[in-house]
């Protein structure tokens, strides 16, 4: 056997293991995030409000229903803060690995610590969730980073579209396990709280189990700039980690396309990153559903999504990744649209917009990745990537705030869902400006035969 199919080999193992930390974080994205805290951290803050609706974090007169949307975007503005030290860290000492590991049970363990919420402890689970939130954004972070190692330039739609599909497919499967506990919870012995807590408990000690594979597969790449031990020691500070940002922004500059690619997805993707943390609360305070049915729609969104994953992959490698993600931002646009002015307690059209956010959320996310791959300089990947998992989850706080702010004045969850499609039609007025090819070879990588 020759080098190079040793080298295909190890690096095919590598990928094989790299899809398997998406079987990991994915439960907590789907289980946690998307269907059961929202609902249940805002009912343990209602348990917990004054007469008028209102919860008072630091003397912070907040409306209940507000609770959960500012403490997602809370977590998020703070792992803006946490980014850049663990990016630096990552790419001076090349050691991701271990990094990514510490992240990832960090975050396991806060899920997990989730099973002791209850009666009006809603401060415990906004701490939880800003723990667990910035330890998930920032594991995906060194996770995405690993792409452009263990995949050739024309490997990467197909290797980033299966790993999202792979994530898709352990979501469903955990679902159809809290839908058997939630839905059966009395033949089980517990109360429909407690069933909830299980379902959160569980997910955290998913995505620490399944964390050993990748762990045990990939591998740490020697530091492309190696600054010995006292240089690495100071990589691990606040300030390091700072002043790397600001070398990676200012590096940008020298790839402007680079850096026009990464405002788009900053803007469009903060509408993504809005529907799947807010869609449960809106389909249960909104559109008064009950929890069985949002369990229904999340995992029709799942196994839809891994469908629909795969098959904008292929479309890809038809039409190019950039024009395929166009295709979806349109879809994307249409279908929040049609989400506003859903009828209240109507479960069948509660499912067809699940469909339909099912079959673009994958693909726009695997897709965008594996774009934004092509466009990193070799030897810098954890910084950008740092840059591009802030646009990611680290900036997406204004979608939630918009959300949580629209309710706090309002008082209707359909005035915050409206405003998302503004999102998703800039987002796709600004991508559609970047020339995609020029930008992959500004950055000195190879162009594909199709972008």
């Amino acid at each position: 056997m020759t080098a190079g199919a040793d080298e295909a080999d190890a690096r095919r193992r590598e990928q094989r293991g790299w899809y398997w930390y998406d079987w990991a974080n994915s439960v907590y994205s789907t289980s946690v995030l998307t269907v059961f805290l929202g609902p249940y951290l805002t009912s343990v803050a209602k348990a917990a409000a004054d007469a008028e609706g209102f919860v008072h974090p630091l003397g912070v007169p907040v409306r209940a229903g507000s609770f959960f949307a500012y403490a997602v975007s809370a977590s998020l503005l703070l792992s803006v803060l946490v980014m850049p030290v663990a990016g630096a860290l990552a790419d001076r000492t090349g050691r991701k690995k271990p990094l990514l590991g510490w992240c990832a049970y960090a975050g396991a363990a806060a899920t997990s610590g989730m099973f002791f919420l209850g009666g009006e402890r809603y401060l415990l689970g906004g701490a939880l969730l800003i723990i667990a939130n910035v330890s998930f954004v920032v594991s995906m972070m060194l996770y995405n980073s690993f792409l452009p190692q263990i995949a050739e330039p024309d490997e990467r739609d197909a290797v980033s579209s299966r790993g999202w599909a792979f994530g898709y497919a352990s979501g469903a499967l955990v679902l159809l396990a809290d839908l058997a506990l939630y839905a059966g919870h009395d033949s089980f012995g517990v109360d429909e709280g407690t069933a909830v807590r299980i379902c959160l408990a569980t997910a955290g000690l998913w995505w620490g189990g399944f964390t050993l594979i990748p762990l045990r597969r990939l591998r740490d790449r020697r530091a492309v700039a190696a600054g010995g031990a006292r240089d690495a020691a100071a990589g691990a500070s606040l300030g390091r980690g700072w002043r790397q940002l600001r070398e990676t922004l200012r590096d940008m500059r020298h790839h402007p396309l680079t850096l026009a690619f990464l405002l788009a997805y900053l803007v469009y993707n903060d509408g993504v990153q809005t529907v799947i943390t807010q869609a449960s609360v809106y389909g249960s305070e909104e559109l008064k559903l009950d929890q069985s049915t949002l369990i229904v729609a999340i995992l029709l969104v799942q196994v839809l999504a891994a469908a629909g994953a795969l098959l904008m992959g292929r479309l890809a490698r038809r039409y190019g990744a950039q024009r395929t993600i166009l295709g979806s931002l349109v879809a994307w646009a249409l279908t929040i649209g049609v989400g506003y002015v859903l009828p209240a307690k109507a479960p069948v059209w509660f499912f067809a917009l699940a469909a339909g956010i099912g079959l673009v959320l994958g693909g726009s996310q695997a897709l965008s990745r594996s774009l934004f791959s092509h466009l990193v300089p070799r030897g810098k990947e954890a910084e950008y990537f740092s840059a591009y998992e802030m646009s990611d989850r680290g900036v997406s706080w204004l979608g939630p705030l918009v959300f949580g702010v629209a309710y706090q004045l309002t008082g209707s969850y359909r005035d915050a869902i409206v405003s998302l499609v503004a999102f998703f039609l800039a987002g796709f007025v600004l991508l559609a400006r970047v020339p995609v090819r020029r930008a992959i070879a500004a950055a000195g990588n190879p162009v594909p035969d199709r972008i």
